[in-house]
């Protein structure tokens, strides 16, 4: 891993600790880097209401628009399963904030398993270009 991806895993580990999961038992953290240079953490928060919940990338993209960033140049997400990928409202949400190149990095508890890209992901996002302003 280089320096990057690493910082990106510590601070993604460290929040899936924080993670309020007691339904699933499924703890998942993520990290997110911006154009800047800032990485914002996320981790899930489950509600005995399913589905209220909150993904932990939906978490880093809160924290990262709450401090003003608004662009994803990568996305971490680390859980303890052998790949884990956001699921599709959450890439969604990705790509409202990333483009096509936006790098996915898919961690389990030993480091980094997979990284693709947005596209890869999400081939046909829809976008605020999809929509008719009238």
């Amino acid at each position: 891993m280089t320096d990057l991806e690493q910082q990106l895993y510590n601070t993604a580990l460290t929040a899936r600790q924080n993670a309020y999961a007691p339904y699933s038992e499924f703890s998942v953290g993520a990290a997110i880097l911006t154009d800047s240079g800032q990485i914002f953490a996320g981790c899930n928060v489950e509600n005995a209401a399913y589905p209220c919940g909150t993904c932990a990338e939906a978490g880093a993209i809160s924290a990262m628009i709450a401090r003003g960033e608004r662009h994803i140049k990568a996305i971490l997400i680390l859980a303890d399963t052998t790949c884990i990928l956001p699921c599709g409202n959450c890439l969604q949400k990705i790509a409202e904030f990333g483009s096509a190149q936006t790098i996915i990095y898919s961690a389990d508890l030993k480091g980094i398993k997979k990284t693709q890209t947005l596209a890869d992901l999400l081939p046909q996002n829809f976008s605020a270009e999809d929509m008719n302003h009238a």
